[in-house]
Formats: C-alpha cells, structure tokens, sequence
C-alpha cells in the first residue's frame, strides 16, 4: 500500500502564491471621453457658482459692515 504524499500540492500551491505577487498584472481599462469632458464642464460650472455665492457674501457682508460703522 502506497501513502500519497500531500507536502507537495501544499508547497506547490504556497510556492504559486508567492510567484503570482512578482509579475505585473496589467488590466486595461478603457474610458469614455464624454465623461470625463462633462465631468471637467460640471466642476468648472460648480467652482463658478462657489465663487459667484462667495463673491456675493463678501460683497454683502463688506456693505452691512459699512453701513454700522458709517450709521
């Protein structure tokens, strides 16, 4: 009778592990244009209107500020 020996699919399968970790695995990805150009057009609408609202708080809060120190 003949004992299988079962160090081997072990080391095999550790030994595999640690070969898979060194060579570069390359996965492509591909990208529509459109959306990173609507994304590019939405931010840029959006940093506008930041600093539309913060131009307009700046500008109210320098007239309420003259208005209590010239009253």
């Amino acid at each position: 009778m003949r004992v299988k020996n079962l160090t081997n699919p072990i080391k095999k399968k550790l030994i595999s592990k640690y070969r898979a970790s060194d060579t570069p695995q390359t996965s492509s990805r591909s990208t529509d244009i459109n959306i990173l150009l609507n994304r590019v057009k939405y931010e840029k609408k959006e940093e506008i209107r930041k600093k539309f609202y913060f131009s307009a708080a700046a500008f109210t809060g320098l007239i309420l500020f003259g208005l209590a120190v010239f009253s």
